[in-house]
């Protein structure tokens, strides 16, 4: 991989043959694991301005340039956290000169308070080419990480680094988008449009560099994060809905409310479609709004069961769960084109026409091998190929199997080899063990998806940003459902390890000790289970959800892993860390072995203005609705313990919380105590089933009445507000 300097160039062909469709990953770390940022794309022309206001990729805008350019969103890392970006080059309109590759914070925040800011380019074989390191990115809310250009029909990449403090606002109107900022306008034309919405957008206009926006490009909405269908929106059936759009039906944007339950929406009218004409990007966040109701069922009585596009009831086998999965998701990647980009774009597959096939039979040796499914995309006139191999229950991938896949794509010359089962995939622990032959000059891709990670996907378009119409919605609503089954087997991470129990006994009676390698393969599982709860909790609230990730950048997993097997062993907890997006902190998880306790808690942090007392009341009013048993704890400055209670007490008598001595409230702790499954599985009274449970219910009774936009913050360089 080639190491780049500010201002340096290189041609891409010059590192590698595959470089039609790249994958570029902006990634950065933080000491509390908490930063984040935004990435966006401007598509250029040769005057280096936007041609039209369709060119500026962020994320109330996805996807850009016919489907060159689209937002895959961050994925867990090594070093924490990186956002992705798929290119297809191949397909980049001929008008556009140049991509510049940016990323914005918001809310005050600065570059400069990140770590490791970085850009790697990888080929459509998943080789990282390329990186490049910001140095001393300073006082800075939008930055400018590198630019894709062409140069004599052939793609270059360049190191920028450049910062702009006026957000990305700022960035987008040097580069000729016209912003639309004006937050009271912004409000009377949604009113006007009749839009219900599921959360007020956090609207703290923050003069920069002489131009009128949003704080640093943008406030978050203080709950869901979605994109509305981009054409007039109808009515659309819930994933629990059974009646099919009528042919021809507009499009739909579905969405749910980021603070809503898991249960039926509330009653909302349905959305009025917005006057007609050209309408100029915002870089405040879209706000959601709420489906219609489903109508009344005909049904005489809930013994009767709706008829499904896809019936699972009959299956008895895991072979004939595998086949009828394999072929459901293939047929719908297929027949619902942004559902199949999205779960492609980052393999690097191309923007094109998708056919998906089961069942081929391919030459290998003296016995043909049947892979569960092939997709082929074809664009301009070139095809890319990927096998897949299909794992339901908790049946494993074979080695075997993925190999001889991995030999007959690269004879044949496909570019990838996808395998998808209920397990989930860790850097430095890979599931399949396979060899690759370094003689051979085409070079054939191993992905992994989970089905966790393909019922999130279907969520986030269902649900949150919408699709092209309404048969396509109808059709992911009936795969969501498919999936949801308990018969699917399609259920994602389900069974904690063969090492699960013995460790939990060994923590029991102390007689587990450091070392013990069936604790690193505790602490694997743990790391998978945490990764599918933030998925889930993501497609739910239409929000990144991410592990919190403290390691800095090069840090080995394995050794990670062993120093939290260690702390195991010690201590017998397992701990783990949530970042919500629009949270004002971490949503910390702890499972203690010892005592059987599952611990869910948060860190809200104390308004800046107001008499403690007042803050307090403030507190309490937005927790009305939650668990009296809900644990508060009064955070001191300097870490010093302070008053404690339960909700329950703390209602008549909000003074307990007061410190003693006058000292200064840093903050609160919340905290939720529940008792943890002790099984491996995923039934009823498993582990896993424990913890999802904990953090779905401490968020939708607690995290999700919390004004989520935190404390106010002054400018750089503003001294504190007086008391």
């Amino acid at each position: 991989m080639r190491t780049m300097v500010k201002g340096a160039n290189v041609g891409l062909s010059a590192l590698s043959e595959d470089v039609g469709s790249v994958v570029v990953s902006l990634g950065w770390s933080s000491a509390t694991g908490e930063g984040d940022a935004d990435v966006s794309v401007l598509l250029l022309d040769e005057n280096g301005k936007v041609r039209d206001d369709a060119d500026f990729c962020f994320y109330n805008t996805p996807v850009a340039g016919d489907g060159s350019v689209q937002l895959l969103g961050k994925t867990p890392s090594t070093d924490g956290d990186e956002d992705r970006i798929s290119f297809d080059l191949d397909a980049v309109p001929q008008a556009v000169d140049r991509l510049v590759i940016a990323a914005s914070r918001y809310r005050g925040a600065r570059f400069g308070e990140l770590d490791d800011l970085r850009v790697t380019l990888a080929d459509s074989a998943g080789e990282a080419l390329l990186s490049f390191s910001v140095e001393e990115a300073g006082e800075v809310s939008a930055l400018v990480f590198g630019e894709l250009y062409r140069r004599s029909g052939a793609w270059k990449f360049r190191a920028v680094g450049q910062g702009y403090a006026s957000g990305l606002a700022g960035l987008a109107g040097d580069f000729g988008v016209d912003i639309d900022d004006d937050a009271a306008a912004a409000e009377a034309e949604d009113s006007a449009a009749g839009d219900r919405t599921a959360a007020v957008e956090s609207k703290e206009p923050v003069e920069t560099a002489g131009r009128d926006t949003e704080a640093d490009g943008g406030a978050r909405g203080a709950a869901g994060v979605a994109l509305p269908a981009p054409r007039s929106a109808t009515a659309t059936p819930s994933a629990a809905g059974t009646a099919a759009p009528e042919a021809g039906a507009p499009a739909v944007g579905v969405a749910t409310a980021a603070s809503a339950p898991r249960s039926a929406l509330p009653d909302a009218a349905p959305p009025v479609a917005a006057a007609p004409g050209p309408r100029r990007p915002r870089t405040a966040r879209k706000k959601v709004t709420i489906q219609r109701v489903a109508k009344k069922s005909l049904a005489e009585n809930d013994a009767w069961q709706p008829a499904r596009l896809f019936p699972v009831p009959a299956l008895r086998t895991d072979r004939e769960r595998e086949t009828r999965a394999t072929s459901v998701v293939l047929a719908v990647m297929a027949q619902v084109p942004e559902f199949g980009r999205r779960l492609t774009a980052g393999f690097g597959a191309p923007a094109g026409r998708m056919e998906t096939f089961t069942e081929v039979s391919l030459p290998h040796g003296d016995t043909p091998r049947r892979p569960d499914g092939v997709i082929r995309v074809e664009r301009a006139g070139k095809l890319w190929t990927a096998l897949v191999e299909t794992k339901t229950n908790g049946n494993p991938l074979k080695d075997d199997q993925v190999q001889a896949y991995m030999d007959i794509a690269a004879r044949r010359g496909y570019e990838a080899v996808i395998t998808l089962s209920n397990d989930v995939a860790l850097e430095g622990s890979p599931l399949v063990a396979v060899r690759v032959d370094g003689r051979r000059k085409h070079k054939v891709a191993l992905w992994h998806l989970s089905w966790a990670d393909v019922a999130h996907q279907a969520q986030m378009l269902i649900r949150h940003e919408g699709v092209g119409n309404a048969a396509h919605a109808w059709i992911l609503a009936e795969l969501l459902q498919y999936l949801q089954h308990e018969n699917s087997g399609c259920h994602g991470f389900q069974n904690m390890g063969a090492s699960w129990v013995p460790v939990r006994k060994g923590i029991d009676d102390e007689t587990l000790c450091v070392g013990d390698p069936r604790a690193v393969q505790v602490i694997e599982s743990w790391e998978r289970l945490v990764r599918q709860v933030c998925l889930g909790l993501g497609g739910e609230l239409g929000q990144k959800v991410l592990p919190l990730q403290r390691s800095r950048r090069g840090a080995d997993p394995t050794v990670r892993r062993t120093e939290q097997a260690d702390q195991l062993c010690a201590q017998g907890r397992l701990e783990a860390g949530l970042r919500i997006e629009g949270m004002p902190g971490a949503l910390t998880l702890s499972a203690d072995l010892r005592t059987g306790k599952l611990r869910t808690s948060v860190d809200v942090p104390s308004a800046e203005q107001g008499y403690p007392l007042s803050r307090i009341k403030r507190l309490l009013r937005q927790l009305d609705a939650a668990p009296a048993d809900l644990h508060i704890e009064t955070l001191l400055e300097g870490d010093a313990p302070g008053p404690r209670g339960t909700l329950e007490r703390l209602r008549p008598e909000p003074a307990d919380l007061l410190p003693r001595d006058g000292a200064q409230i840093a903050g609160f702790r919340l905290s939720l105590l529940k008792g943890m499954g002790s099984g491996r599985g995923s039934a009823e009274t498993g582990f896993i089933r424990s913890v999802d449970g904990a953090v779905h219910r401490f968020h939708t009774t607690v995290v999700a009445h919390l004004d989520a936009k935190g404390p106010r913050r002054g400018r750089t360089g503003d001294a504190p507000p007086a008391e």
